[in-house]
């Protein structure tokens, strides 16, 4: 099952744009935004399915997780003004599906959840390192630039001097940004008289990263600590979305350079239990409450009126 991610690589990092949402849903630790939720609903029900889903649906299924109508139509028009969603009307429904857009944004999110391990365990010792340096009057440049590079996972070691465990490509990286010009990228080895543990500890934030871990820990961990959620297809939802509030700006870093009490390999496991012991009610349920369609079928349909 594959699910979205709560983050968009454009500007400051987030598809959210900040503004307090009455349809905030506290799981009981973290408070997860409907459009994360929805992410997370369409990674997992609609992406690669080439399908549509009826917005009564998606209604339907952020009630569950407690998230209003008002916001949840809130959220589907926001999202479809920047781009993330197209609508099509058949009848007297109206369907949504994924664009170009939002399908990279999933595939992102399908890959950090995944295809990849909270922890890198076969980091073979090589650094990406890029270095920038930008007119003072770029700062909007320069924010958008710094959180592309969070995202990514790169840290901050010194001045304009940023540093990546794995091989980055920065042409992607960097593509439409203003600032792309600027960048110069390396692939670098640390010399043997390098602290590398001290460098790690002074370019991420290892403690905020492990309370995040430690978080989710305490929020799913003990069944009766859990989220109060009314079925297996609501708890799945948002276990989902709330393991990828937790691993989203994880840089990945190597596994000899952690703290050895560092959590998320505990974290991980937890998620991928409780979501495949989630997975087969879930499954059910979704074929019993999602009104979708095939989105060659809807879009012709929609085109035709």
């Amino acid at each position: 099952m594959q699910s979205g991610a709560g983050d968009e690589q454009v500007d400051d990092g987030q598809v959210d744009d900040g503004q307090v949402d009455d349809g905030q849903v506290d799981d009981g630790g973290g408070t997860l935004r409907p459009q994360a939720l929805l992410l997370t609903f369409l990674g997992a029900h609609v992406q690669g399915r080439r399908a549509l889903v009826a917005t009564s649906s998606v209604i339907e299924v952020l009630d569950r997780v407690g998230v209003s109508a008002h916001a949840a139509r809130s959220t589907l028009s926001r999202m479809a003004r920047r781009g993330l969603l197209e609508r099509h009307r058949h009848g007297r429904q109206v369907y949504v599906g994924l664009t170009a857009r939002s399908q990279e944004i999933l595939e992102d999110g399908d890959t950090r959840i995944w295809r990849t391990d909270a922890v890198n365990g076969d980091w073979d010792g090589t650094w990406t390192l890029l270095s920038f340096s930008l007119p003072e009057s770029w700062q909007r440049q320069r924010h958008a630039l710094r959180a592309r590079l969070t995202w990514a996972g790169f840290g901050p070691l010194q001045g304009g001097l940023w540093i990546a465990p794995s091989a980055v490509d920065v042409d992607v990286l960097g593509a439409d940004l203003e600032a792309a010009a600027h960048l110069k990228s390396f692939s670098a080895r640390a010399l043997p008289s390098t602290d590398v543990d001290a460098m790690v500890r002074d370019a991420w934030d290892l403690e905020s990263l492990a309370a995040r871990y430690a978080a989710f820990v305490q929020r799913w961990e003990d069944p009766g600590l859990r989220p109060a959620l009314p079925d297996d297809f609501a708890r799945q939802l948002v276990l989902q979305a709330d393991w990828l509030q937790a691993i989203r700006r994880d840089p990945r870093l190597p596994a000899q350079h952690l703290p050895p009490d560092w959590p998320a390999e505990r974290a991980q496991r937890l998620f991928r239990t409780l979501d495949a012991e989630f997975a087969p009610q879930a499954r059910k349920i979704a074929e019993e409450v999602l009104d979708v369609v095939p989105a060659e079928v809807e879009r012709t349909a929609s085109l035709g009126q």
